[in-house]
């Protein structure tokens, strides 16, 4: 296969991930009676329809559709320009009802969708579409970024309203491995370990996933996770992405630490590396 045959793969099986991750989304919000679209979630200041509000504004700009520029409000949350653009999204859906923010979501995805399964990208590099390229967002950021996207959102919702569930799906399996790549990041900068060191993250279901820090003081992903590294942290797939989504805190006992204790509670509090 070429080059350019497997970038195409690649990128049109982020394509897949995320047109399920949306199936699997909006068939939950399908479920939820009225009264649990108030349901406050894990993300500050968001409730349930928050989460949806969210989904279909990007989901409508990938789409094509125009941006409303509203005013917020006090909003404790927004920190930054970015959140301030993020939570116009939100408050200029807050009068729709949750089937209006299905079917949009729905909606928008189908014609991103279609116009994505007949022009099918191919070059990763590429400059993104609208607001993710003026970011400085390529094509591939975009099309990995998004299921990772949605379905965090689908586990938002599911938490919030006690309906576990969709942890094992493709989505799932994305997000964990795409989250899991900063771990090199997290050892070498928020931990602040020494050159050498080593670590290796274990995710059921999941390879482990080994990284060390190089002579440049940046973390680097080892081909192999050596045998007795500084450190091993092991947990689900479920407290993982809980962490490293910036969600909760791990429960007493979710974490297995071997090695160097102290060097695993850190990377334990600094795995989060969304916004």
């Amino acid at each position: 296969m070429s080059e350019v045959q497997h970038d195409a793969e690649r990128l049109t099986g982020y394509v897949e991930v995320w047109w399920q991750a949306i199936d699997d989304f909006t068939a939950l919000l399908e479920q939820l009676p009225a009264e649990e679209w108030s349901t406050p979630t894990d993300l500050p200041g968001w409730d349930v329809r928050a989460v949806a509000a969210h989904t279909a504004h990007l989901e409508s700009l990938l789409a094509g559709g125009e941006h409303d520029e509203v005013e917020i409000g006090e909003a404790d949350h927004v920190h930054s320009p970015m959140g301030t653009f993020t939570e116009q999204g939100v408050v200029a859906r807050r009068d729709r009802s949750p089937d209006e923010l299905i079917n949009e979501i729905r909606s928008s995805a189908t014609t991103r969708h279609t116009a994505l399964l007949a022009e099918p990208p191919t070059d990763p590099s590429a400059t993104a579409p609208g607001l993710f390229g003026m970011i400085g967002w390529s094509t591939e950021t975009l099309l990995r970024n998004r299921p990772l996207d949605v379905w965090m959102h689908e586990q938002d919702v599911r938490r919030a309203v006690g309906r576990p569930g969709n942890l094992d799906g493709p989505a799932g399996a994305h997000s964990a491995d795409y989250l899991a790549e900063s771990l090199g990041y997290v050892l070498a900068k928020k931990a602040g370990a020494a050159t050498g060191t080593t670590a290796v993250l274990e995710i059921d279901g999941h390879a482990p996933h080994a990284c060390t820090v190089n002579d440049e003081g940046r973390g680097e992903r080892l081909p192999e996770p050596p045998a007795e590294p500084t450190t091993r942290l092991a947990m689900s797939r479920g407290t993982f992405i809980e962490l490293a989504g910036g969600r909760r805190t791990a429960e007493s006992g979710a974490v297995r630490i071997e090695g160097d204790a102290d060097l695993g509670q850190r990377l334990v509090h600094g795995l989060a590396v969304t916004p």
